[in-house]
């Protein structure tokens, strides 16, 4: 039996996996919503937070996945009490933690970025991110808890909660222009929401991959060829993009508190960051499901037809 906390598109697609190989899967969420139809998921309405409650619904799971993710500009408050509730429970019911990260904890690189990289991240988002690993990593080196971590790109395919689902994808299927808070012709690194969760399952499951972090699989891409690849895909007008202005961002800030947090990851999202995730690959055979399949599948979930794929 497994737990999962979040109800996400990639807690989600972790549960499905799990669920379709004949596993029970526990999915907690504050809700209780969220999370796939399947007879082997049951669905509960917990705050994580609760340690007593939730080690009582992890009792007798070979593993916690912690897929949670607090309201973006919360995370300086609400992740390090949540998160330490998650590593409790996890640690009292001598399950494996398997932690869904990001790559805010590394900070501006240069170059191609490998999980030996360090964390120097100079945010508060990064810092919290980066202290919680350090502190799980901890309590494994101690030998309290099993401990590992996928550290995920910007997410890409169905239902991904990201800047490109947000503001390219409906905007290039209408024929529109998209303005988009990122460089437009900078390689980036996109996890596909289901290739997060196969790493998730496999690392789960997996003795090697206790007491380290993992980078999931990525498609380097840029914002213009992935949103001119779903044009074409989608037989829709060539993309029109601009590149958002930092006046623009600013003034969006005083609308909602989520696009002043941006400011922190403008080194992702307007220089060159580039993962390696060659180590997920040669230790357990995970590759990136193609940039093709990817935008075939977020336009199936739109109800808008692709055509044929093409090698072009």
């Amino acid at each position: 039996m497994h737990v999962i906390i979040g109800r996400g598109a990639t807690a989600t697609a972790a549960a499905l996996l799990l669920a379709e190989s004949g596993d029970e899967v526990r999915m907690v969420s504050r809700t209780g919503g969220g999370g796939p139809e399947h007879p082997q998921v049951t669905r509960i309405a917990l705050d994580a937070g609760d340690v007593t409650a939730l080690t009582k619904v992890a009792a007798g799971a070979t593993t916690i996945i912690n897929a949670a993710m607090p309201a973006y500009h919360t995370w300086p408050q609400t992740v390090p009490p949540l998160f330490g509730a998650i590593l409790s429970a996890a640690e009292r019911t001598g399950t494996t933690y398997v932690m869904l990260g990001n790559l805010y904890g590394y900070g501006p690189v240069d170059g191609p970025l490998a999980e030996d990289h360090p964390l120097a991240a100079t945010g508060p988002k990064g810092e919290v991110r980066a202290r919680m690993w350090l502190e799980a990593k901890a309590a494994h080196d101690e030998g309290r808890v099993r401990v590992t971590e996928v550290r995920a790109g910007q997410f890409i395919g169905p239902d991904a909660f990201s800047i490109f689902n947000a503001m390219v994808v409906p905007k290039v299927l209408a024929g529109l222009p998209a303005v988009v808070p990122a460089a437009l012709d900078t390689p980036h690194s996109f996890t596909p929401v289901g290739d997060a969760a196969r790493a998730l399952v496999t690392v789960a499951s997996d003795e090697r991959a206790l007491g380290q972090a993992w980078h999931a699989p990525v498609v380097i891409s840029s914002v213009r060829a992935m949103a001119t690849r779903l044009a074409e895909l989608a037989e829709a007008p060539a993309p029109r993009l601009a590149e958002m202005t930092d006046r623009e961002l600013t003034l969006l800030g005083a609308t909602a508190p989520l696009w002043d947090e941006l400011w922190e990851t403008h080194h992702m999202s307007h220089r060159p960051f580039v993962v390696d995730a060659s180590r997920i690959e040669s230790t357990f055979g995970l590759t990136a499901t193609p940039l093709d399949d990817v935008l075939t599948a977020t336009l199936q979930r739109a109800k808008i037809p692709p055509r044929p794929l093409t090698t072009a």
